[in-house]
């Protein structure tokens, strides 16, 4: 699934200016985003998230998940770097869309665990595919990144797009009481990886 890269434009944020650049998938429509900060090629393995949508946290400030204050973890810590890219994709949900993961969160409401309503909804845990981020990365020339994610299936996807990780940076930030035990989730049966496991 080749990234087309579309347009690009100025994004001023609390934490810089960034650019946005957006890309269509091929085969899909879908639309995907990079964020960029700073002029990446004075880095040998450029500070970078990939970041998969999560609307009600990156943009309704849900405290049921972690994502939207990763997301603000990562473009601050880019920033403060002085360079490094989000790869910002719309796989909401793990996957399985925005009207599925609230199927989900109602089932969890109603005890089910993240990844439990994901298979009672008939969808596996996590079906998020990276293949789009080796033609991103190829836009902007990166083949080194230091990657910021507690999830050790994204690293080793990206391995096998040939993209080198030469460090994991851990992303722990908005743990609270409503998201103890998603996060809990995430690690016990997702293989997350936090520095209380």
């Amino acid at each position: 699934m080749p990234a087309t890269f579309v347009a690009s434009c100025q994004l001023p944020t609390p934490y810089g200016e960034f650019s946005m650049h957006g890309f269509e998938d091929s085969d899909t429509g879908q639309e995907h985003l990079a964020l960029v900060y700073g002029d990446l090629s004075q880095d040998s393995s450029v500070l970078c998230r990939v970041h998969s949508e999560c609307l009600t946290g990156d943009g309704l400030f849900s405290m049921r998940c972690d994502c939207g204050s990763q997301l603000e973890h990562a473009m601050q810590k880019i920033s403060a770097n002085g360079s490094g890219i989000i790869l910002y994709l719309r796989q909401e949900g793990r996957g399985i869309g925005l009207i599925n993961k609230i199927r989900a969160y109602e089932l969890q409401d109603a005890g089910a665990d993240t990844v439990e309503a994901n298979e009672k909804l008939g969808f596996d845990a996590d079906l998020r595919d990276y293949t789009i981020c080796k033609s991103m990365f190829l836009h902007f020339q990166i083949s080194r990144i230091r990657l910021m994610t507690n999830n050790p299936i994204k690293i080793q996807a990206l391995g096998k797009l040939g993209i080198t990780i030469t460090d994991r940076l851990s992303i722990e930030t908005g743990q609270n009481d409503h998201n103890a035990r998603y996060l809990a989730t995430k690690a016990g049966k997702l293989g997350h990886v936090f520095s209380q496991n």
